[in-house]
This record gives structure tokens, C-alpha cells and sequence, in this order.
């Protein structure tokens, strides 16, 4: 067992709450309604993953919540805070102009993957789809201009249709595409401690889902190597819903799936929050054995971490529309029985959190 001091007891505020670190080889679902403290206890539980164990992780994070993970409070234990100074935590960012900047390669994806993006398919727009299949997309051969440039000149009339449509579309104007230079799943093959991946500044709504393929399609292409990744997906609701709302989306929730089915025995863990079971795909919900479970109100929902996560006592389960803000279930894998714990302080700066109202100035 590695375990990790969360925070204490809610029946017993003088002894700590302790989770095993070791079992997050496994698939974790982590749920809160708003306000419930979900994102930051999410942020206590990664810090002592970063403190106990040597596991590497992925942070997708749509809302910058985790980008300033690398930066300690000032009221934090000193010799904690050293420690994870130490830590090698690599931030690309979309939200702001700092870099490094978050970067991936258009002909990094699966074909299927780029013709999602393009809106292609493979039957009712064959031509197109078979012209795209075949093109030289080598790295070093690609550049904005010269790409387009060789599809309008070409004597195939399927590839000046190709070029007109990606031109159209305005897929290589996407600020997320590094043309051909470097990458960030360069940097994830390093396996540093940490990779967060600050997907939620980027302009058009297919970037941030465009993004999160890249790296789990590059991650399950390199599956054998079997070098261990816990893969973070905070609002995982806008990344493997129920149902796609586009072909980017269908192409992601089916690599999710993928991983949540397969994934465990190659060394990739997913890790998953969300603020309602019911918005995440059931088959990649029902592939969960650990439980971080925050204040629930909607029946539907607890009945679904019901059925789901029946390990779990229905009469705990029926405590969590009383939580208070920063109480939480731990259950399953991680947990050698449900506890109900009062998550502790925060030892890195949280990059989101709610705006105040300001009040009015007095005249």
C-alpha cells in the first residue's frame, strides 16, 4: 500500500483519511455538482500522487484549473512544498500567451481522425476521402501554404476538391496545429511527472477535442511499450459524453472507450471528473473500480453510481445530497471500505475557481 493523507475522517476529524496509491492502476470516476469542491479536491489528490508515487500524468483540463500546479501556496508545509518544487511539471498553455503554447500535428492523427476534422466521409464523400488517404502528410514535407498550394495544383480533381474543403473549413488556421514542428506527445513520450494540458483558450470548438485525440491516439499507437500513465480528463463530459454531437467527438469517445476497455494492461489509467455519471459514456463509466464521490442531489445520478458502483452501501450513497462543500465519499480499489472524508488544503496554487461579486461602491 502507498498511502496518501487526503485530508480526515468526517466522524473522526482528529484521524487522517487515507486512500492507497498504489490502486490507481485501475480506472477512477470522480463526481461533484457544482460548487460541491470537486476541482479542488481533485487538486489534493494529484498533489500526493505527485508527493507519494512515481506515477506520470496527463492532465487534460479544459477549464485552467491545473496550470498553475508547478507554483506552491505560501501557507504550505515547507518541506512538502520543496518536494514538489523538484518535481518535473511541463504547463502548455491555450488560455494565455505564455509559453510554451500547446501544440499538436494535424498528421499525427489517425486518418479517420483527420477526416473527422474535415467533415469527410468515407462513403458519401469517397473521392475526397481516398485523396486524403493517400497524401505524402510526412512531417517535414508539411507547411500551411505548401500543402494547400500542392492540393489546388494537382491534376486530381478529388484533391483540388480536398484542397478547396480544408481550405474552407479553415482547419490549417486552427491555432492548435504546430505544422509539422514539434509536438507536445514529443514531450509526453519523456514521461515527465506531470504534462498539463490547458485545452480550454482555443477559438473553435472542434480544437480542444482535436487535441485530446492527438494525445490518446499517439498514447494507444505506443500502447506496448507499456511505460505507465495515468491519463487526467477533468469535465470529462465534453470529452466522451453518451452520444457525439460531431465526428471529432465520435472519433475521441471511441478511443476513450477504447482505453477504459483495454487500457489497464499496457500501463494507461484513466482518471475521470465530472460533475454528473449520466454525461459520461456508460461504457467507458462502467470500466471504473475506484469511487470520488461529492455532494449529489439529482436522484437519476445516484441511482446510476448506485448501480454502477454497487460495492457502494445505498444507505452512504443516500448521505451525499448532505455533504458539505469539500466532503467526499472514497470508495472501491482505493479504499479498503467507503469512508466519508473532510478533504484537506490545497499545497499548489488553483488556477480556476469561482468569481466573486463585487458589491456596489457607495456614492
Amino acid at each position: 500500500m502507498i498511502p496518501l493523507t487526503i485530508g480526515t475522517l468526517v466522524d473522526a476529524p482528529d484521524r487522517p483519511a487515507v486512500i492507497d496509491g498504489s490502486r490507481f492502476n485501475r480506472h477512477t470516476f470522480w463526481c461533484g455538482q457544482s460548487g460541491s469542491g470537486k476541482t479542488y479536491a481533485l487538486g489534493v489528490v494529484l498533489e500526493q500522487l505527485l508527493l507519494e508515487t512515481e506515477l506520470p500524468m496527463g492532465i487534460l483540463d479544459p477549464n485552467a484549473d491545473f496550470v498553475q500546479l508547478d507554483r506552491t501556496r505560501e501557507d504550505a508545509d515547507p518541506a512538502q512544498a520543496a518536494r514538489l518544487q523538484e518535481t518535473d511539471i511541463r504547463v502548455f498553455h491555450s488560455s494565455t500567451a505564455e509559453e510554451p503554447q500547446l501544440r499538436a500535428r494535424y498528421v499525427d492523427l489517425s486518418v479517420r481522425s483527420q477526416a473527422a476534422v474535415g467533415r469527410l466521409d468515407p462513403i458519401a464523400d469517397e473521392e475526397e476521402y481516398n485523396a486524403l488517404l493517400h497524401l505524402d502528410k510526412r512531417a517535414e514535407h508539411y507547411d500551411q501554404v505548401g500543402f494547400l498550394d500542392n492540393l489546388f495544383a494537382s491534376d486530381d480533381p478529388a484533391r483540388r476538391r480536398l484542397g478547396m474543403r480544408i481550405d474552407n473549413l479553415q482547419i490549417l488556421k486552427w491555432p492548435l496545429w504546430s505544422l509539422g514542428r514539434a509536438s507536445v506527445v514529443d514531450v509526453l513520450d519523456e514521461r515527465p511527472r506531470v504534462t498539463v494540458l490547458d485545452v480550454g483558450g482555443f477559438s473553435h470548438t472542434g480544437e480542444p477535442q482535436a487535441a485530446a485525440l492527438c494525445v490518446l491516439e499517439h498514447l494507444w499507437q505506443r500502447r506496448m511499450e507499456r511505460r505507465p500513465l495515468l491519463i487526467v480528463i477533468d469535465e470529462a463530459h465534453n470529452f466522451c459524453p453518451p452520444v457525439a454531437r460531431n465526428d471529432i467527438e465520435q472519433q475521441l469517445i471511441e478511443q476513450i472507450i477504447q482505453i477504459a476497455a483495454e487500457g489497464r494492461k499496457f500501463g494507461l489509467w484513466l482518471f475521470l471528473s465530472t460533475q454528473r455519471p449520466t454525461k459520461i459514456h456508460p461504457n467507458v463509466l462502467s470500466q471504473c473500480d475506484n469511487l470520488g464521490l461529492m455532494r449529489m442531489n439529482a436522484p437519476r445520478d445516484l441511482a446510476e453510481i448506485a448501480d454502477v458502483f454497487g460495492f457502494v452501501p445505498a444507505a452512504v450513497l443516500e448521505q451525499s445530497p448532505t455533504f458539505r462543500k469539500g466532503e467526499a465519499l472514497f470508495a472501491g480499489g482505493f479504499s479498503d471500505e467507503p469512508q466519508l472524508v473532510r478533504v484537506g488544503k490545497r499545497l499548489t496554487v488553483e488556477g480556476g475557481g469561482d468569481l466573486a461579486v463585487e458589491a456596489r461602491a457607495s456614492a
